[in-house]
């Protein structure tokens, strides 16, 4: 008797389906209708809806502190023209002194 287990492809939620599941979830629609217009099991949209009490989370939005794209490209530029690597205080305290 052999006995082999089928592998199926599991996709999560796209921000346009969580913006609508929540919408559907706002609308009182219960966990299992919820689950059948996307055609999931009513607990994977349990597992999205319980970790947040139920209340939709906060939009994400990037700190004010992050850098942006642009800034980011500049890092590796400046770095390729330094003559030498910087090291830290503990990279120099750990080499043998000469």
């Amino acid at each position: 008797m052999e006995c082999r287990m089928e592998r199926r492809f599991h996709r999560g939620f796209t921000a346009a389906e969580k913006t609508e599941l929540w919408d559907r979830w706002k609308r009182g629609e219960s966990l299992k209708a919820i689950g059948r217009a996307f055609g999931k099991e009513s607990s994977s949209i349990y597992f999205l809806v319980a970790p947040h009490g139920g209340f939709r989370p906060a939009e994400r939005r990037r700190s004010r502190l992050a850098l942006t794209l642009a800034e980011r490209e500049v890092f590796p530029e400046v770095l390729r023209h330094v003559d030498r690597p910087v090291l830290s205080p503990n990279c120099l305290a750990a080499r043998p002194r000469r």
